[in-house]
């Protein structure tokens, strides 16, 4: 093996010799990956195709002691650092580089107490492998959408999904982690043990530390949940988008009905003639009884006149996959995203303007209805401010051809300029691309002091920025980093 080149924390390149990688090696579980292994190409992948970076170095942790020696490498070289759990973050930042990966997702276990209704997840734990093994008890807790999302960087920087109206956040009902600090220190955060560090985690990011354990509350829900989908012709997309939005001003906490205008995928219920037409689609949840849940949508079926639906009893964990085929890995992907509070007339327009002039049949723009549990927290208990949010938009660019990359992204900048007037100026850290750093302190609001006095105390040297980065606050003058 020749001498490795990396990236260090100064932008340096240098080498490192090949008996120090062997002797990280050797300490690390599940192996080191160099760009000589065969397995080099598959490990570096990522779920955004659209990020295709080199790392120098990637570590297989298996546990704490192997994400010990690899921060101690990462230390002892100044070498940059990335975390891998599921790798779906929009950004990459799951692999960064020249750098050193930790790469987690291996750690798949999910350990549930039904009778405490509690659970105990590993960092690598996907959303489907939490689903199914907490509703093999009837439980769940807040998620995302997409089973092959990754429950640490989804928690890490806020999470919401269909509960959340119900449950409050992923971070809402995180009660305690493990993490290895940037100094190698194992710190079991919780309300009692490490506040400071508690409280940064729930939103913060990966900024201050490498969870390798996660302790949530779980909620009854299901097994079977009401659910499914409204499709309706985008001919009357202004009625159907203002009675949808005048609805769920009033929706019990229970229901949560998102809205999505693309291209009719061809799903068996709609007429063929739609499909690749342009559509509005509602899909939604509702988490109590299903009989309660069929009376409380049964309004979005009277919003117009239907293309189709398919509504009714379904499988919670099925549900939380029914997304997968439009989220699949390989595909290049570029978001940009807004909260409401509210959504006016003028916002709606903007939104199905952009709808008719998307660049591919991939493309979308949705529209996810929060609020309830989660707004009823304050701003300042955890990092996540955007509590007022009652609406998040996402713009959804996907696509395969890199020659598509610029129209793709233009599109995407453009409906986020044109819709930036009516929207309250923070945003979900999860959806942030690597070209929206500037956005991060926004996004924290009057909490990202206490974020930055954090990163000082538990990562002074920022080893851990290749993330939404939050930097140190600065030293009191005559004094160094602590």
């Amino acid at each position: 093996m020749q001498s490795l080149n990396y990236l260090t924390l100064d932008k340096d390149v240098r080498q490192v010799r090949p008996a120090d990688v062997q002797a990280l090696a050797e300490r690390i579980s599940g192996g080191v990956i160099t760009a000589a292994d065969a397995a080099y190409e598959e490990a570096r992948k990522i779920w955004n195709a659209g990020v295709d970076r080199r790392p120098a170095l990637i570590a297989r942790c298996m546990n704490e002691a192997d994400v010990q020696a690899a921060l101690a490498f990462a230390r002892a070289q100044r070498m940059l650092v990335s975390v891998r759990g599921g790798g779906h973050h929009i950004a990459g930042n799951a692999v960064g580089e020249g750098a050193l990966v930790l790469d987690m997702s291996g750690m798949r276990g999910v350990e549930v107490d039904a009778a405490r209704r509690t659970a105990r997840v590993q960092p690598g734990a996907l959303l489907g492998d939490f689903d199914r093994a907490a509703q093999a008890h009837g439980l769940a807790t807040p998620l995302g959408i997409n089973s092959t999302t990754g429950v640490a960087g989804l928690t890490l920087g806020g999470g919401f999904g269909w509960l959340s109206r119900k449950y409050g956040l992923s971070v809402d009902n995180l009660t305690g982690a493990t993490v290895v600090t940037p100094d190698g220190q194992v710190r079991t955060a919780s309300a009692q043990s490490e506040p400071e560090l508690f409280w940064a985690i729930r939103g913060g990011g990966g900024n201050f530390g490498v969870v390798t354990a996660f302790d949530f509350r779980l909620h009854p829900v299901g097994p079977e949940v009401y659910a499914g989908l409204v499709v309706y012709p985008f001919a009357q997309a202004a009625k159907v988008l203002r009675a949808w939005r005048d609805f769920t001003t009033e929706a019990p906490d229970e229901l949560s009905v998102w809205t999505v205008l693309r291209k009719a995928p061809p799903l068996p219920f709609l007429p063929a003639s739609s499909h690749g037409q342009d559509v509005v689609v509602f899909a939604l949840m509702h988490c109590g009884s299903v009989e309660a849940g069929e009376r409380a949508a049964a309004p979005v079926l009277q919003f117009g006149d239907m293309l189709g639906s398919h509504l009714g009893p379904t499988p919670y964990a099925g549900f939380q996959t029914a997304f997968d085929p439009l989220l699949a890995p390989g595909s290049r992907n570029y978001w940009k995203s807004h909260n409401f509070s509210r959504i006016d007339d003028a916002a709606l327009d903007r939104m199905m303007e952009a709808a008719t002039s998307a660049p591919g049949p991939e493309c979308e723009i949705f529209v996810a209805q929060l609020g309830g549990a989660m707004g009823r927290v304050g701003a300042a208990e955890t990092p996540f401010v955007g509590r007022d949010a009652r609406y998040i938009m996402n713009v959804h660019g996907r696509w395969a051809d890199p020659a598509d990359d610029a129209k793709v992204r233009d599109w995407a900048r453009r409906t986020f300029t044109q819709l930036a007037p009516h929207a309250t100026g923070n945003g979900y850290v999860n959806f942030l691309t690597e070209d929206e750093g500037e956005r991060v302190a926004a996004s924290y609001g009057q909490n990202y002091a206490r974020l930055q006095q954090a990163k000082r105390r538990f990562d002074p040297d920022n080893m851990l920025r290749l993330n939404l980065n939050i930097e140190p606050a600065a030293a009191p003058a005559g004094k160094g980093a602590s």
